[in-house]
């Protein structure tokens, strides 16, 4: 198979690269660099079965053709992290909605299936357990760019739900939770990278709010060995699926377990969210994820541990 991988040369993207090359399968990465670096893929532009295209999901004439001359799409291209989304909410907005469009529309123009990368994010504020694929969504005021990136992801799911609904598009969805691993970078606000860089030079970790805020953490290795489950699955077509590690951690507890497994000498400094981002900002207590019905439909569940996590990212920064 062809696959086509916007954003391929992305934290994730660059992984699932590495995946389907690995098969067998040959790759066409669409991607701009504004969030991507070109090193994650650097090992890949001498392949054969690999081609890099320099350029936008917003330009629909370039992803019309990216798009023809693949065989199946897998869009992970956004503008992500918390703190790209707050800075710059309009242009978030942008990317995240017309790019999408720009995908779907193609995808169906050429009879192509797509795979639709989402996100946690979009369950808002919901801190009720374990969310599972209808948990409600709970977010606040619209006017507050922190919920920008949960409302563009939501309606890039409605769209893409609706083009197999009323289109027949072959369409799969899936959310990712809180993925992690080698090649993450932390200036976007990814908590786990940000943490392990400044324990290794024995700096300060900055733990925003209270720290009591509980996060579950998936190696990206766990994660795409999920998304290529979905996608080589015909019973997942038209479905949704969380994708994470249901292993819950406040970020506190976080914090004093990267020190702890990279013998840092670093210390623990909280900072108010008031300080950290814009007035207003808004944050979640619990994010877990239920994944059994990925585990039911595909027989996938993750195996690697935090420890796992913070040793890869740790070597991979070193």
């Amino acid at each position: 198979m062809k696959y086509l991988v916007t954003g391929g040369a992305g934290f994730i993207g660059s992984h699932l690269c590495d995946a389907l090359i690995k098969r067998g399968d040959s790759v066409v990465v669409l991607d701009n660099f504004s969030t991507g670096n070109k090193q994650n893929i650097e090992h890949l532009l001498s392949n054969a079965s690999f081609e890099l295209i320099e350029g936008s999901i917003l330009d629909s004439e370039i992803v019309d053709k990216a798009v023809a001359s693949a065989d199946h799409v897998i869009h992970l291209a956004a503008a992500v992290g918390v703190f790209t989304i707050v800075d710059k909410p309009l242009e978030s907005l942008t990317t995240n909605l017309r790019g999408t469009e720009n995908i779907l529309e193609a995808s169906h123009k050429h009879h192509k299936e797509v795979l639709i990368a989402s996100s946690s994010e979009i369950y808002g504020k919901n801190a009720g357990g374990a969310l599972n694929e209808e948990s409600d969504r709970i977010v606040g005021s619209p006017l507050k760019s922190r919920w920008s990136y949960s409302e563009a992801k939501a309606i890039d799911e409605s769209m893409a739900y609706f083009y197999y609904q009323e289109k027949k598009l072959g369409v799969r969805i899936v959310r990712f939770f809180n993925t992690v691993g080698p090649r993450q970078v932390g200036h976007y606000g990814m908590v786990v990278p940000r943490f392990v860089s400044a324990a290794l030079k024995n700096e300060p970790l900055t733990v925003y709010g209270t720290g009591s805020q509980s996060r579950c953490f998936c190696h990206v290795y766990d994660a795409v060995e999920g998304l290529l489950a979905v996608i080589d699955s015909d019973a997942t077509l038209g479905e949704v699926f969380n994708i994470g590690n249901d292993e819950e951690i406040t970020i506190e507890d976080l914090a004093y377990e990267i020190i702890e497994s990279t013998g840092s000498s670093s210390i623990i400094e909280k900072v108010l969210y008031e300080k950290a981002y814009a007035a207003g900002f808004e944050d979640m207590q619990r994010r877990i994820p239920d994944i059994s019905k990925i585990k039911r439909v595909v027989g996938w569940v993750p195996k690697l541990s935090l420890d796992s996590i913070i040793s890869d990212i740790a070597n991979h920064l070193k």
